[in-house]
């Protein structure tokens, strides 16, 4: 799919002015915790690294007691250019697997895992294993001429689902003892996410109609809209070294009058001046908390999961558009089984 509303033609014009600046910060602590590798008492546990935050969250609720996982890319950071200190590199030479996302979103890390794999461990690209080619999306974040599809499968709970199949599988593989207990976390996942789509459509049915469109900092919504119908109408990200010109913050204010948006969405990563003025020139609302792999509260928080992400990010849209937000506020968010993962922050 080809998003080619208007507003597309503007954030492309502003996208070399403005630089990327997408999925969390450029925060540039490394975690030590991630070089020294998880620790445990019982050796005999799949040790297993992962990527960003809410991938590992759906391997955490997969894999529970009987894995010993550790995040690396910490959160709040650029996961699209996001580079491991070699420090890294003794943890990825000690995992058994690493679970990253794919879909060309990680390359740095999965290089430096590649690089130094025991044997008999793999990189698993979740996301890459999850969709068909045919079904990849391209826009103006993230145009076909660059080869780089849109990688943000995991805000659409489908695909989260399927990489939560992918994983039970995995882990079934080379832990056959375990196999029933994936599969029960795996069913536990599915129940889940099943709620939470309940929940959505039921949420997304009162927002009024011709308002399930989206502005947002980063187009990390693409799949999630083709599921749920809603309109992807532009994305800005704006640079922390430069703004756009007098000329450009005005022909995108006019966009954003044109298209009836009631409101744009920022980055609680990225305070944006020129988002909120914007909004208050085109008199929309600017909500600047959204966020794509950096979850709610701090680890150990039910709601610092996968599932607390989806429920923030799509109460916050809902109310802002003007919708009920009262299914998804009534969802009991909690994981399959208790969450030991390291999240590096």
């Amino acid at each position: 799919m080809t998003l080619r509303h208007p507003l597309a033609l503007v954030a492309c014009l502003l996208l070399p002015t403005l630089g990327i600046a997408a999925c969390g910060g450029d925060g540039e602590d490394d975690p030590a915790s991630a070089a020294a590798g998880p620790s445990s008492e019982d050796d005999s546990r799949l040790r297993v690294a992962t990527t960003v935050a809410p991938i590992t969250s759906i391997v955490a609720n997969v894999g529970g007691e009987r894995v010993d996982i550790t995040g690396i890319v910490p959160e709040g950071t650029n996961s699209h250019t996001f580079e491991p200190r070699p420090s890294v590199a003794e943890l990825l030479a000690s995992v058994d697997v690493v679970y990253l996302n794919g879909l060309v979103l990680e390359e740095p890390t999965k290089e430096l895992a590649e690089a130094n794999l025991r044997d008999g461990a793999e990189v698993v690209e979740l996301g890459t294993l999850a969709i068909d080619e045919e079904d990849y999306l391209y826009d103006f974040s993230f145009p076909e001429e660059e080869g780089k599809p849109n990688p943000h499968l995991w805000t659409d709970p489908t695909y989260a689902l399927e990489y939560a199949r992918i994983v039970a599988a995995d882990l079934s593989e080379r832990d056959p003892d375990g196999a029933e207990y994936y599969e029960a976390n795996l069913d536990g996942f599915s129940e889940i996410v099943d709620e939470l789509d309940a929940a959505m459509r039921a949420a997304f049915a009162t927002i009024p109609e011709g308002n399930k469109k989206l502005l947002t900092y980063h187009d990390a919504y693409a799949y999630f809209a083709q599921t749920y119908d809603w309109e992807v109408i532009g994305a800005i990200q704006v640079s922390d070294f430069e703004d756009p010109t007098p000329r450009e913050v005005a022909a995108l204010i006019d966009q954003v009058e044109e298209t009836g948006v009631p409101a744009i969405f920022g980055s609680e990563v990225f305070p944006s001046p020129v988002l909120e003025q914007i909004g208050e020139e085109a008199g929309v609302t600017y909500v600047d908390v959204l966020r794509d792999d950096d979850l709610p509260e701090e680890p150990g928080d039910e709601r610092h999961s996968w599932l607390g992400l989806m429920v923030f990010d799509y109460v916050t849209m809902t109310e802002a558009l003007g919708g009920d937000a009262a299914a998804l506020e009534a969802l009991d968010v909690r994981n399959v089984v208790p969450d030991e993962a390291t999240y590096p922050q």
